[in-house]
């Protein structure tokens, strides 16, 4: 059944809409800036070209003023001053004047506006109105060989003509190209996203127990980052959701056989009336709700051993003064079961970089172990001892007990968790989950897990080897 979305869909942007507009967005305002400076750029040199070329025609009437004994002359005819300024699209006027203002040739209401700044100038352009229309206009202003100016001026429809298609030339094919770049842009972000779309329906799609890894359809190096970082949470999710599922089948598988024994003897001591029947019952459903607590506190230990191991760090832990308490903790027990507990190796102190919870759980599983089952077969005094030495390949941390030991072909099925060996009788009531306890402990810590006979091929000696690298 598809998973509902954790949260309800925003009215946000979309990740392409973002992208496009990220990228759109200032390269439209480039492309506006470099068509400005452009038309600015082409307008300045297409105004000069225009005006030079004014200038010229100024120069060539100003060159055919003569002085005569009457004064200033024009030098040309009306047909000659028609051919000068002969022009196919703009329409010229000119004006040639005295200094006094006085018209000597041309059109006598062509005028430059007045301007003191520019008085003295040789060259003047300016932009003036004629007949109602707006010419493009330059004075010429001439000492020899008598003072004189001419005013040229000309319509502005060939430069206007011009300048409207160097804008239309250069924006329209530059638009062309940037919508162009904007349909290639959306579809390629639309292609490297897809993955991405495609990750998300799987995930949405998805059955909330369905924690196998995600198909790994990257094309790019973030994408798959991200497709690996989920598939390992995934994992993380999976063990955890794993390691739930075997501690409630473990409490269910492994309980029910006590409590039913609980129960069983519960109901038989009611139909009892003799006190001392009553008594014996009730001992006995003490003894099996301890076996049954035992049980737990191996389950929970299980468990713990599994979440520690990706979040516990080492510490510097005194294993001398660890295994010492431990102990102390442990004699009433052995006392009781007149079992001989002994130590051997701490006279000197030793540091290890550790975590004191997984080694006092490696201790006291293997302790309790050699108590439960390090009854001698030839019912003898029993004796447990702890031995702490420090050899060529580790610090060599055991427990070793005079029973019966274990068979080298059951070793490897001790390690299992509910194995019991085939030879109950001398295993009794255990869980099978004290050696599966100290293997998983002594993985987390880096130590490696050994099973051997004792010193004179008597009994067990259970115990780890701790790396040189982790002493202090």
């Amino acid at each position: 059944m598809p998973l509902a979305p954790a949260h309800p869909r925003e009215n946000r942007a979309s990740l392409r809409t973002r992208l496009l507009k990220h990228v759109l967005l200032p390269l439209a305002l480039t492309w506006l800036t470099g068509t400005v400076v452009s038309v600015l750029v082409s307008g300045y040199f297409t105004r000069s070209a225009y005006d030079r070329s004014l200038l010229d025609d100024a120069y060539a009437v100003a060159d055919n003023v003569r002085a005569q004994d009457a004064g200033l002359e024009l030098m040309l005819s009306s047909r000659e001053v028609r051919a000068v300024l002969f022009d196919e699209v703009e329409t010229v006027f000119f004006a040639i004047r005295r200094p006094d203002g006085s018209l000597l040739a041309g059109h006598s209401g062509l005028h430059m506006p007045a301007d003191d700044a520019w008085d003295k100038d040789e060259v003047r352009f300016a932009d003036i109105r004629y007949a109602g229309r707006p010419l493009r206009a330059v004075r010429l202003r001439r000492t020899e060989p008598l003072a004189f100016e001419v005013i040229m001026a000309q319509t502005t429809l060939a430069r206007s003509e011009l300048l409207r298609s160097q804008l239309l030339y250069s924006i329209v094919p530059q638009l062309l190209l940037l919508m162009c770049l904007a349909a290639w842009l959306r579809r390629a972000i639309r292609r490297d996203l897809d993955p991405l779309q495609r990750l998300q329906q799987n995930l949405e799609q998805r059955d909330a127990q369905d924690l196998t890894p995600l198909p790994v359809q990257a094309n790019t190096r973030e994408l798959l980052r991200l497709v690996s970082t989920m598939n390992a949470l995934l994992a993380r999710l999976a063990r955890g959701v794993q390691a739930q599922r075997e501690f409630a089948g473990n409490v269910a598988h492994e309980l029910r056989t006590p409590l039913a024994g609980i129960r069983a003897l519960a109901e038989y001591g009611l139909r009892q009336t003799d006190p001392a029947a009553w008594r014996v019952q009730l001992q006995r459903i003490v003894g099996s709700e301890a076996r049954a607590s035992h049980l737990v506190e191996q389950l929970l230990a299980l468990a713990l051993a599994d979440e520690a191991g990706t979040q516990w760090q080492p510490q510097p832990v005194p294993l001398d003064v660890l295994v010492r308490d431990t102990l102390l903790r442990q004699l009433p027990r052995a006392d009781a079961a007149g079992v001989d507990l002994g130590a051997r190796g701490l006279d000197e102190p030793v540091t290890v970089m550790a975590h004191a919870t997984l080694l006092e759980g490696i201790l006291g599983n293997l302790i309790d172990n050699a108590l439960r089952y390090g009854l001698p077969p030839d019912g003898g005094p029993r004796s447990v001892t702890v031995e702490l030495s420090r050899q060529a390949d580790g610090l060599h941390l055991g427990v070793i007990d005079n029973g019966p030991g274990i068979a080298e072909a059951e070793r490897e099925q001790l390690l299992q968790r509910w194995v019991q060996g085939e030879d109950r009788e001398w295993m009794g009531e255990g869980a099978g989950l004290g050696m599966a306890i100290v293997s998983r402990y002594a993985q987390l810590l880096g130590a490696e897990f050994e099973l051997d006979s004792g010193p004179t091929g008597q009994g067990l000696r259970a115990g780890i080897v701790i790396p040189l690298d982790r002493i202090c």
